[in-house]
């Protein structure tokens, strides 16, 4: 196993338990966050958004080129610059468009539908760290995924917190923060995010 740059004292390997901190963090359970192999993966993650933000101004097609590499299809718009950990823990449904400054900490799976709207600086966090100070300092954390459905409008600055589900045609408004699943076809807003408002999945505002 390769050793980690820092001192790995998480207490998590062990001789029954020698998965790599990468496998852990794919299984869905605590995992050590400066672990190399994570940071070597965020390190490329990183090179291939700078790359795109480069690329993007070129035009589409040496945009798409790039986000390929990085999300492994490219039916959708992200508008740089964003934040991205990993990029293979997320999904984005064709027809999407995520505007500027998106932060996606994709520990855990984020699954973004089709013909989605995102506004700018919206945050999605599947990531989590502990309440207790001990394991805090052990730099543990652990991941819930996020998952978005189809035709869902969310608001600028609004952010996503771990394990939420939003629900098919709903609407986030600006600034909320979703801290439990939505619903499909209804709006929400507010700190946390609270329904106000119903949705006909029949209606036109033509």
């Amino acid at each position: 196993m390769e050793e980690s740059v820092l001192h790995d004292n998480s207490g998590l390997i062990t001789p029954a338990d020698l998965r790599s901190h990468k496998q852990r963090m794919l299984d869905g359970d605590w995992f050590w966050g400066p672990d190399a192999e994570l940071l070597a993966d965020q390190g490329r993650a990183t090179a291939l958004v700078n790359e795109y933000t480069a690329a993007d101004k070129l035009g589409w097609e040496a945009g798409a080129a790039v986000i390929a590499r990085l999300f492994g299809r490219v039916e959708f718009y992200i508008k740089p610059p964003f934040t991205v950990d990993y990029g293979y823990h997320v999904s984005i449904g064709a027809g999407t468009f995520i505007n500027a400054g998106c932060v996606l900490l994709d520990a855990a799976p984020i699954t973004i539908g089709t013909n989605v709207l995102i506004g700018p600086n919206v945050q999605m966090l599947t990531a989590y760290h502990g309440l207790t100070v001990s394991s805090r300092r052990k730099a543990l954390t652990h991941s819930k995924p996020i998952t978005i459905g189809d035709d869902v409008w969310i608001g600028a600055g609004s952010i996503l917190l771990p394990g939420v589900t939003i629900g098919a045609g709903a609407v986030v408004g600006a600034g909320s923060v979703v801290t439990k699943d939505v619903p499909p076809f209804v709006v929400v807003a507010g700190n946390p995010a609270r329904v106000v408002r119903e949705l006909d999945p029949e209606a036109t505002d033509m």
